[in-house]
């Protein structure tokens, strides 16, 4: 279906399947009426895992799938649904940066169930604020990231990546079947690839081609990469195209682990060019030269598995990184994964934490610089699922689309040898909300005591003390900058190089459910900036040692709230897919809910069912874009002559705020029946 026949029809909406009744309105549900066919109704096979039905991600194998592609309403599972945050500094503004291309076993393990899986013990990455570009990289020829990679990394303003590679003879054959030919070829699959990035919501491609390759194929190569990079910014405004250091001019495949004049027509076409790992410091010495202003757009390749003569790898990737920062030059660090497939899962989040921090002083962080800020620092993943506080659900989950801003996690000992010291980490065991909080754990010694700010501000906090921690006090600390004349109202101002403001709570800090706290602040500032906010603990003499569970903090323009939820959102279903069983007298039921909702007002959706075998609601699951498939749900076969009712619900959860009423929910009444003359036995 064309772009131009797509928009004829709103997003997530579908004609209804052939030979089905229309749905009607009925007090503010749809009615579906289904007649139950037991015919084959085969899935797409790219598009839903063959064993289980469920959406998944994908990659493209060949030149002929990617010409081919366009999409269908099965890809919008695969869209992401957040848009890169702003943040500070801006990419491509001129400092080095830091891409992390990610490299594990191929790709597509667990992370491609986009409604999420059962993965116990996952790899999950969180240490957003130190990387700048994210490569989903695998060896298939056009990687396309999963959804679920793309919604992390844009939350916290990092630029994701697809990958364009071909390799070994197989690739030799795939380039010259592009590129050893006319111009059109090439130019064809510049625009597919543009298309992919602009449809599935990511920005750009690393394009790695490691394979020799005709004279004609690489005198169109540098023709190919310019045409790319047009299409890529008609696609996806801003959007990269980076150059693995690989083949040269004369078709050869060599390796040089720098920019030299053998490999600089490709990066004169490209955002930049991501080397090689064997280089020496002799390399950056000479690279200086001719990258020229540009420099930032080197980015030094790091292979963190240490294969061949590098320098570093491991946990002392750090020697690297030195050398890298030290000509000023971008960094790749490639397969950080090293410490889940290397050191194995057990300690995995030590090990992480191990490998980041100690490469932390080398890492220019960013802040995201956008209002309103909330998060209650879910890693995506979980041994438990919490509600408001609450335990919703036990049981391993993983899903990326669920994860939430991180801070940074880093550990710190007061300089004047008084004893004290503060540690922060994510904590699986609680939650307010997902399957995570941030922990702080520390001593407090004895005698211890850029965004435009909106008019007033609203502040929330929620937070749980352990049982073993002295009388802690817990608050915020607001910092502004650059507005001499910065006024803050009833609040007190803290003298330094920026204005520090403790604001009152609004009202007593309350107890929620599960032990959590909750404390309300509202500023009124004029002329100010936004710097950062802070934590505060203190306690009364003699301290002592303490650990506080931060489970969400907002940040929220006062005169700019949410508005109450529109009106509940439509829903429509299609792929209607019946089975026998599992039980007698019970059918399976797969189908795909379709919605729409205002892009930015939904944290997620949850999924609800209720019929005659389950009067109390029943939660199917969690969906982070306005379409759901249900799969596998048994539910009673329809009595001879009668009919079955179930009904779906579709709960949005805000992004800030409480729970929506239920008279706000979507709501969906599938009533089915059997043929005349048929019988489930």
């Amino acid at each position: 279906m064309e772009a131009a026949e797509r928009s004829k029809r709103p997003r997530g909406a579908r004609a209804p399947a052939r030979g089905s009744p229309p749905a009607v309105q009925s007090h503010g549900a749809t009615v579906l009426h289904e007649t139950v066919s037991y015919a084959p109704q085969p899935l797409s096979a790219r598009h839903f895992d063959p064993d289980t039905g469920e959406p998944v991600s994908f990659y493209l194998s060949s030149l002929e799938e990617l010409l081919a592609w366009k999409p269908t309403s099965d890809d919008d599972f695969n869209v992401a649904t957040t848009p890169l945050a702003d943040r500070q500094p801006p990419l491509r503004s001129k400092r080095p940066w830091t891409l992390v291309c990610h490299d594990m076993k191929n790709g597509y393990l667990g992370d491609r169930f986009i409604q999420g899986s059962a993965w116990r013990d996952p790899y999950v990455f969180y240490h957003w604020q130190y990387i700048d570009i994210f490569v989903y990289f695998s060896h298939h020829p056009v990687t396309i990231p999963p959804v679920g990679w793309t919604n992390a990394a844009h939350r916290h303003g990092v630029a994701m990546l697809g990958t364009f590679i071909t390799e070994w003879v197989d690739g030799g054959e795939l380039c010259e079947a592009f590129l050893g030919g006319e111009e059109a070829a090439y130019c064809a699959v510049a625009e597919q690839l543009g298309r992919l990035a602009g449809f599935y919501g990511f920005d750009g491609w690393l394009v790695n081609i490691e394979n020799t390759l005709s004279e004609a194929a690489v005198r169109n190569l540098p023709l190919f990469l310019r045409a790319l990079r047009e299409q890529l910014q008609r696609a996806v405004p801003g959007g990269l195209v980076l150059w693995y250091d690989s083949v040269l001019p004369s078709g050869e495949l060599q390796w040089q682990n720098e920019l030299n004049e053998a490999n600089r027509v490709f990066f004169d076409v490209c955002h930049g060019l991501f080397t090689n790992y064997n280089w020496k410091a002799e390399h950056l010495e000479r690279m200086g030269a001719h990258a020229g202003e540009r420099q930032a757009d080197v980015y030094v390749g790091i292979d963190v598995f240490a294969r061949g003569e590098v320098v570093g790898g491991g946990f002392e990737t750090d020697k690297a990184l030195r050398l890298i920062r030290q000509y000023g030059f971008s960094a790749a660090i490639f397969a950080p994964g090293w410490v889940y497939e290397h050191l194995g899962t057990k300690d995995f989040h030590q090990n992480q934490h191990r490998f980041w921090g100690s490469l932390a002083e080398l890492l220019p962080t960013h802040s995201i610089s956008t209002l309103p800020f909330s998060t209650s620092f879910c890693l995506g993943m979980g041994t438990r699922r919490f509600v408001a506080g609450q335990e919703e659900e036990r049981g391993p989950w993983y899903n990326l689309s669920a994860q939430e801003i991180q801070p940074l996690f880093a550990e710190q000992r007061a300089r004047d040898g008084a004893g004290g010291w503060l540690r922060t980490s994510c904590c699986l065991q609680d939650a307010w909300n997902g399957g995570s909080c941030l922990l702080i754990e520390g001593v407090i010694p004895p005698d211890a005591g850029q965004t435009p700010a909106p008019r007033r501000l609203s502040l929330a906090l929620r937070y749980k003390l352990e049982e073993q921690s002295p009388a802690v006090a817990v608050g915020l600390e607001l910092s502004t900058w650059d507005a001499a004349s910065c006024h803050g109202g009833s609040i007190t101002a803290l003298p330094g190089p920026v204005t520090r403001h403790r604001p009152q709570a609004r009202l007593r800090a309350h107890r929620d459910t599960g032990g959590w706290m909750s404390r309300c602040y509202e500023l009124e500032l004029r002329d100010c900036t936004l710097h950062d906010l802070a934590l505060v603990l203190s306690c009364p003499p003699p301290g002592g040692r303490f650990a506080c569970r931060l489970g969400e903090i907002q940040v929220l323009d006062a005169d700019n709230l949410p508005s109450p939820p529109p009106r509940a959102p439509t829903l429509t279903a299609s792929q209607v897919l019946w089975q026998k069983g599992p039980g007698a007298d019970q059918l399976s039921l797969s189908l795909t809910l379709r919605w729409s909702y205002p892009p930015g007002q939904a944290r997620c959706f949850r999924i609800h069912c209720q019929g005659a075998a389950r009067p109390r609601l029943q939660r199917l699951g969690l969906a982070h874009a306005p379409l759901y498939r249900v799969v596998g749900l048994a539910v009673p076969a329809a009595p001879p002559a009668g009919s079955g009712r179930l009904k779906f619900l579709v709960e949005p959860v805000p992004s800030q705020g409480g729970p929506v009423h239920r008279a706000s929910w979507g709501r969906l009444v599938l009533v089915y029946s059997e043929p005349a003359g048929t019988s489930t036995n």
